[in-house]
This record gives structure tokens, sequence and C-alpha cells, in this order.
């Protein structure tokens, strides 16, 4: 499988295998060729269709139905690769050749790549294309960069200051305590404190201790497990008790949660019912979803399992098993490879659940959750020690 973004003859061209038939796409326009002119790209696939939009003129093609998930687990590369030789003879139309020109904000599934000396994996002959100080993001939020003679400097719009536009007008005298994070509210010319994990009150001044962590929305815990690299990640397990009185909302994300490569393990409401989405490496897993009763609005404690052998998945809620399914017959992927990473309630502040998942959850998860064990550990997971924001004391009050 493959996908190549390229120009030939002065078009540009998509072409994506999903393990069959090759798929070509190719713009109406030429690129203009003068050097001077930034272009628009936009290309990729949803499913089995592929798009190319250059400038904002979009064209689509198809696929053949049945072939809809791209499998490479190759490293991605930007304006040419290591060796010529590794690119696919059905990737290019001529021989192929490095890239000569500027490229910069690559976005990847809704996440940009910072084109840097130090965050590429590798990469030869490549210099600096803007050619001073400035370059297109030194200044944040849409400040406009001027070089001067010591450097350069921003021009910031109207609410936002700092060397480089970083810090809202807002946040400027706040008073969030102790790893705290100031979110600007621009409405009401004032900010909110949002606590790291341990912390709590308006400026993150106390410090708590909980058993029970009570989510409240735009909260989140990141917990790296430090067993995952001796797991048989062929037989995974997490189990937990929770309770809410939302409809929606993530409860665990057993992943990196970082593209639709990556392996995970989802469980999480929708509709007022549980809902639970397996990728083993290529998303085939149809999300199953108990619909017997509604597990919202009890104001009741459920506990649920979810056991993966291989790819035969099992689901016990209040320990009754509620869903049993291979959801791959052929064996081809069998190992949960997560990177030792869960997510409890939500992502990263900033980071929308119904983006991140591409909108198998709309929401972050709002309630309560306690007693989580992974595998067959004979030790909860002790929460409060990993990393989180927004998270409070589950035993006090509502």
């Amino acid at each position: 499988d493959f996908l190549c973004i390229s120009l030939v003859n002065g078009f540009l061209q998509l072409r994506y295998n999903l393990g069959d038939k090759t798929v070509i796409l190719q713009t109406f326009q030429k690129v203009q060729a003068n050097g001077n002119t930034w272009h628009s790209l936009k290309a990729g696939r949803a499913g089995n269709e592929g798009y190319l939009d250059l400038d904002g003129i979009n064209i689509t093609q198809k696929a053949r139905p049945g072939m809809n998930a791209l499998d490479t687990h190759t490293d991605f590369f930007v304006g040419g690769v290591s060796s010529l030789n590794l690119v696919n003879s059905m990737a290019v139309e001529n021989e192929p050749t490095s890239f000569t020109g500027c490229i910069r904000e690559i976005v990847i599934n809704n996440r940009e790549l910072k084109l840097t000396v130090t965050d590429p994996k590798g990469g030869a002959n490549v210099g600096d294309c803007d050619g001073t100080v400035c370059g297109y993001t030194v200044c944040k939020n849409n400040g406009t960069c001027q070089v001067e003679n010591s450097g350069f400097s921003c021009s910031c719009p109207q609410e936002w200051i700092g060397s480089t536009c970083e810090q809202s007008i807002h946040c400027s005298q706040n008073r969030c305590g102790s790893q705290a994070l100031c979110i600007p509210q621009p409405t009401s010319f004032s900010y909110i404190c949002a606590c790291a994990l341990g912390w709590s009150g308006k400026y993150c001044e106390s410090k708590i201790k909980f058993f029970i962590a009570k989510f409240v929305g735009n909260s989140y815990i990141k917990y790296t497990d430090p067993y995952y690299g001796k797991r048989d990640l062929q037989y995974s397990r997490i189990s937990l008790n929770f309770t809410t009185n939302q409809t929606e909302g993530l409860i665990v994300w057993m992943g990196k949660g970082e593209d639709e490569d990556n392996d995970f393990l989802a469980i999480g409401l929708a509709n007022g019912t549980l809902k639970i989405v397996i990728n083993l490496g290529e998303r085939i897993s149809v999300p199953l979803i108990h619909s017997k009763y509604s597990i919202c609005c009890d104001e009741k404690w459920h506990f649920i399992t979810v056991v993966q052998n291989q790819t035969c998945i099992k689901v016990y809620l209040d320990e009754e098993l509620i869903l049993f399914e291979d959801i791959d017959p052929q064996r081809k992927y069998t190992a949960l490879n997560y990177g030792g990473i869960c997510y409890f309630g939500g992502f990263e502040i900033g980071r929308k659940v119904n983006i991140v998942t591409t909108g198998l959850f709309q929401k972050e998860f709002i309630g309560k959750i306690k007693d989580v064990v992974l595998f067959q550990d004979s030790k909860k997971v002790q929460l409060m020690k990993a990393e989180g924001y927004n998270v409070y004391n589950g035993n006090q009050g509502n």
C-alpha cells in the first residue's frame, strides 16, 4: 500500500493503492513555477475515496469497493526519500526525482508537523526557504514578524502580548498556581485556571488526593503503563467502575491517540449506551454497541471489563457478558500495540474528542471513574500518579 503526491509535467498528482488497484488523481490546472507563489494543497483519502485539492479546486475518485484501509507501516517522507529504490513503481509516472522548492505548514490528520532541524526522524540537503529569521510561525496568534538588526520583532494583535505574541493579555497577571494552565476568557475579559492533577481551587492552590477521579469536562488523565514492554499484547484486558449522568462521553482510550494508524481500544457512551471500538492495525472493527438498556443518569456505579483475546472481543457490564465478537476472522492483526498509553475522560486540553477519534466519540467524559485495572495486574492503576488536568476528588459531594 502507498499514498504519494508528486509533480508531473507541471500538474499535481495523487496516487494511492489500498492493496489492489492504484488510483490516480491529477489537477486540472498547472502549478505556477515562478518561485514566488505559495499554493495550498489538500490531499488524502476517506475510506476508499481519494481527494486532491489545489488552491480550492477539488477532484475525487474512488478505489474498488472493499478496499478501505491504507496499510503502509513505513516512515513518512517529505520532498524525497532516503533511497529512490524505496519508491513503488506505480507511485510515480516517470523515474522518481526529489522535489525542488519550498514546503511549509504540513498537517497530517489535523496534526501539524514541525519542520525543524530536531523534530524529524532524519533528512538531508534541506535548507531555510524563508531566508530570514522570521519564518512563517515565529509570531503566534496572527502576529506580524519584522526583521530587525538584532533578530526579529513581533507586532501583536490587540489581545496578545509577549515577544512572540504567545500570551493572552487576560493571562498576563494570572494567579494560577502550581503547574496550572491559564485559559483566557476573552468574552468576559478574564481567565480560568485549569488545575494539574492533584490540585484544586479557583487558582489551583489546594493540594488534593483521591481514589475516585471526577471528570468535569475538558478533563483528562494520561497514564503511561510502566509494564508495557513486558505485556503479551495478543491478550489485553481493562476493567473499571464508572458513573455518569451524560449520554455521550469517552471513558477510556487505550492508545497513543495520534493518528488513524495507531492501534487502540476505546470505551465510551453514545446515545446513552455503551460503545466499544477496537483497532488492531487496520480500522476494520465495526463499533460494538450494547443497546439493551441505557447506562446513563441512573446514579449507579457500573463495572465494565473488556477482554481482547487476539481478534475475539468480550465485553462484560456489571459482570454480565453483553458482547462477544470476532472482529477479524482472518486473523490479519492479533495484537493491541497501544504504545503503553491510556487516556481517561478525554485528551490533552485543546484536542477535541470528536476530532482525535474521527467522530467515533463526540465529547469528553463527565462523571466518575475508579478501580482501574490493566491486564491481570494485582494492583489498581494509581491515577493520581499520572498526568492530567481538571480532575477532582470524586469522594466529595456529587
